[in-house]
């Protein structure tokens, strides 16, 4: 096993540039999808409640899938394969196949029986409207059972990650994106409620993303044979580490689910707007913070089990300062070109410039806890790959209970801005949290230069942004232009932003070579 260990090694740094680059794929099909999805429903109380019925088996989809376990499985699967014995590694693979399987199952089926009640906990501010009260829970029952079929793909690719394998399963969330595009253009005209299309694309989806990782898994000798075993020792560990993931994880996903029930009771088009502007944040989040995630986590697993405490902290430091690399420039460029951006993808057919403005806000206000949110998926591996679940569930607790004062005082003055700016706010005490536990546990040092590479960054950011906010103020009007005028007006402002920001890293002395990590 050691041997297949240092035949497997490479670069970190081409690690995730290749779920980089797969994940910015999806992210573009999934702009495309928002993009024909604002053109055929917009923000209209249709769009709310897709969007609700969207969200809740996709928020417990991050839990299972992307985040509590995840976070749970990878450690213990990484654990398995350092003992070098391939029958017990295939055991755990099944028994955890077969334990996660029926308790989705039966999540699934109580889940669908109680749709009506699901829909009033999570959007109570629906229940003066039967109308979309009715429809959110119709669709519902369409699009929970995506929750057990995506979960189960999250598992395949957890062990297709631990094998060293990342770009399929980067690449399955272009099938959800793929599936959403062909129903609302070609199934929606065919039903008497379009948007319902929207809720069988999801479904569709979760067959296609399931049914695509069983030929990568087989190239590996790896597609599981479910087998119920609660009590086997490696099941138990999973579900121990897996429970108080829950929190600590996904803390920033139950902040959002929070912004989406507060939203109900606000205006009509509140729950579509925080939806549009918080897709835009995914896409640098998704390409770089959950990339980056990705691939570390099996690494610092391995080299915990090694006992190899520089190397750790090596690779969480390399993490970080890539992390602060591109997400401090995205999302000030957010910010400074929230209405161009908004309106070149999303202001036509049903979406009005009233949308757009609502949109933008809450945009500027995630943006500025884009940084926090790329961070929290990085240090919260410091901890699980380490099987430590405890600090970052009491980390997470007390940011869901700050994210929530946040919300109750904001929400009045600044509507649906104020529940995007709680989120924020949150998300930055929860990664500082996070960063103070792993200093005080002395398993993270900074490196040197830390602080020659932040003034750095913080010069080209700032002509970064001048270039972008001056050049979008000579383009004028942007809502007069065509959507190919806006395209291209757009094109070349980020392209001289980017342009900017990395001739200033150069001639300020940053090196590409400052930003390569070996897998250890």
């Amino acid at each position: 096993m050691q041997q297949e260990s240092n035949n497997k090694s490479r670069s970190l740094l081409k690690s995730g540039m290749v779920v980089s680059f797969f994940t910015m794929l999806s992210r573009v099909f999934g702009l495309t999808r928002d993009i024909v999805i604002a053109n055929f429903i917009g923000a209209s109380a249709g769009a709310d409640a897709f969007f609700v019925a969207f969200k809740i088996p996709n928020f417990l989809r991050r839990l299972f899938a992307e985040g509590a376990f995840a976070q749970a499985f990878v450690p213990v699967l990484s654990e398995y394969r350092e003992t070098g014995d391939p029958k017990k590694l295939r055991e755990l693979v099944n028994h955890v196949a077969g334990v996660l399987g029926l308790v989705l199952l039966v999540i699934t089926i109580i889940a669908v029986i109680a749709a009506p009640l699901l829909t009033w906990l999570f959007a109570p501010g629906f229940y003066t409207d039967p109308a979309k009260m009715a429809l959110t829970t119709d669709m519902l029952r369409i699009t929970f059972p995506y929750l057990i079929l995506i979960s189960l793909t999250g598992f395949a690719g957890s062990i297709l990650n631990s094998f060293g394998h990342f770009a399929a399963p980067a690449f399955t969330p272009i099938l959800l994106n793929l599936s959403l595009i062909g129903c609302a253009l070609f199934v929606a005209p065919l039903l008497d409620q379009p948007v319902m299309a929207l809720a069988w694309g999801v479904l569709l989806a979760g067959f296609l993303q399931l049914l695509f990782q069983f030929p990568f898994l087989a190239s590996i000798g790896m597609i599981p044979k479910p087998r119920f075993k609660p009590k086997d020792e490696g099941v138990k560990k999973v579900a121990k580490l897996m429970v108080p993931a829950l929190f600590g994880v996904s803390v920033s996903q139950i902040n959002l689910l929070l912004d989406t029930i507060l939203a109900s009771f606000l205006i009509t088009g509140s729950v579509s707007w925080l939806y549009y502007s918080d897709r835009l944040v995914e896409l640098p989040l998704g390409v770089i913070g959950i990339a980056i995630a990705t691939v570390i986590l099996p690494s610092l697993s391995r080299i915990h089990s090694r006992k190899q405490g520089d190397h750790f902290s090596s690779t969480l430091d390399w993490a970080l300062r890539l992390i602060v690399l591109i997400g401090i420039p995205a999302a000030t460029a957010l910010v400074v070109l929230a209405n161009p951006l908004i309106t070149t993808l999303f202001q036509y057919g049903e979406m009005t410039g009233h949308d757009v403005e609502n949109i933008s806000g809450s945009l500027r206000a995630y943006s500025l806890g884009l940084l926090a949110f790329m961070l929290i998926k990085v240090l919260a591996p410091g901890y699980f790959s380490r099987q430590d679940t405890k600090t970052p569930v009491k980390i997470g607790i007390k940011a869901m209970v700050a994210n929530m004062v946040f919300n109750l005082a904001l929400i009045v003055p600044f509507a649906h801005v104020g529940l995007a700016l709680a989120t924020s706010l949150s998300a930055w005490l929860n990664a500082y949290w996070l960063y103070s536990g792993l200093r005080k546990q002395n398993v993270y040092t900074p490196a040197a230069g830390w602080f020659s590479i932040l003034a750095r960054i913080a010069l080209a950011t700032i002509a970064m942004a001048t270039t972008l906010w001056f050049g979008s103020q000579e383009m004028g009007d942007w809502q007069i232009w065509s959507w190919f005028g806006r395209s291209w007006r757009l094109a070349m402002l980020c392209g001289a932003g980017l342009g900017i920001y990395i001739v200033v890293l150069l001639a300020t002395g940053i090196r590409p070579n400052q930003f390569t990590q070996r897998i250890h």
